[in-house]
């Protein structure tokens, strides 16, 4: 991994190296720096994952368009290293971060934010997520034996995931025709860490970590943002299925849990 210096000579947002500071959260494997007033991101990668980089740049650039709140692309810079990608901020707080009575006060706005992002039309969309790309990439990720069993249900973690991908080989072909009939744009990691609320008002700021966007199953995004959310309601199994009735209530669709659960399940395959 490219270390901050290199960074820096890559990306020089404004004319200077002092005020970055590094970023610990997330699991891209980037190197994430963020500016000493809190307006701006920058993400390194080294040579070989400038292709990944690249594409997130343009999924951010096209999603900025699309009336739909997330970060700006501020400056790109590639060099023999790597690659660096400069984004505003998008301000306020993870909703992950959220405690479990502000995450319910905030669920309905977080609906109508999905929602309004499944609407936009998927034949305008020039990203794709598709379930046949998915599936292709967890082969790859099996096979290389890079699947990270913490991504994995705690359940599934002892069981190899060769195994795992081919629980779920016999239903490729339903899921590929209820994804033909029902495509959206997708977040592609829609979890709640990458959905940021407005404090004040808990209406969604803007998605971030954008590099999975594209056409897709809805239920690619659903399952992993239920999941996500069970972990901060806690114990409270009976209040995390009533929320989620009644997200799908006024997004307007009705759960179907074995759709659910087999995207839930293919996610960790497709990251290594």
């Amino acid at each position: 991994m490219i270390d901050l210096t290199a960074f820096l000579t890559l990306l020089r947002a404004d004319g200077g190296d002092a005020g970055w500071e590094p970023v610990t959260d997330g699991e891209s494997g980037a190197a994430v720096f963020r500016s000493a007033d809190g307006s701006r991101y920058a993400k390194c990668v080294p040579a070989d994952q400038v292709a990944a980089l690249e594409a997130e740049r343009d999924r951010v650039s096209w999603l900025s368009t699309q009336d739909i709140p997330g970060p700006r692309v501020l400056d790109w810079r590639v060099g023999a290293a790597g690659a660096g990608l400069l984004t505003s901020t998008v301000e306020g707080i993870p909703a992950d971060r959220a405690s479990a009575s502000m995450l319910r006060a905030a669920w309905e706005p977080i609906a109508d934010a999905v929602r309004r992002l499944h609407e936009l039309p998927p034949e305008k969309c020039p990203f794709t997520r598709e379930l046949g790309e998915m599936f292709s990439m967890a082969r790859d990720v099996v096979a290389r034996e890079a699947v990270n069993p913490d991504f994995l249900p705690e359940e599934q973690r002892h069981t190899p995931p060769g195994e795992l991908l081919a629980r779920l080989a016999p239903y490729v072909g339903q899921r590929l025709a209820q994804e033909a009939a029902q495509t959206v744009v997708c977040h592609g990691d829609l979890c709640l860490p990458n959905i940021i609320l407005d404090p004040d008002t808990l209406d969604v700021a803007g998605f971030i970590d954008l590099g999975r966007l594209g056409r897709a199953d809805p239920y690619a995004d659903l399952a992993l943002l239920f999941a996500t959310a069970r972990e901060t309601w806690g114990d409270d199994e009976r209040w995390s299925q009533s929320a989620e009735e009644e997200f799908a209530a006024r997004y307007g669709i009705a759960l179907d849990r074995d759709r659910e659960r087999f995207y839930l399940h293919l996610d960790p395959l497709t990251w290594g």
